[in-house]
């Protein structure tokens, strides 16, 4: 998953001063519909990576971030750009209703 970025010293720097739109999986191991969705991210990731960066959170490890965020329920997956949340979904989309949900909210 080299599309993939590692979690910077600050999630909040990165989501609010990278010129690329940031999208974020807030996830779990244990989630079985984190899973699920997970091949549609790594997928769209690669196909976008001169579009935006892609990390994953994991909210076990990153508990203080899921609830600055308002995390309740995972798979939550966010799209921000300049600090500002574009996209908020929850669930298991499958790929091609996460890729024309992502396509709405990106900047032109």
């Amino acid at each position: 998953m080299s599309e993939e970025r590692p979690l910077p010293p600050s999630f909040n720097e990165l989501v609010r001063d990278s010129d690329k739109p940031v999208l974020v999986d807030f996830y779990a191991d244990w989630c079985g519909p984190c899973k699920m969705v997970s091949p549609a991210i790594q997928r769209l990731a690669r196909e976008n990576k001169d579009r935006f960066l892609t990390v994953k959170i994991d909210t076990d490890r990153k508990q203080i971030l899921a609830r600055q965020y308002d995390i309740t329920g995972i798979p939550t997956i966010m799209l921000f750009h300049k600090g500002k949340v574009l996209m908020r979904l929850s669930g298991a989309y499958p790929y091609e209703a996460l890729k024309a949900e992502i396509e709405k909210a990106l900047p032109r």
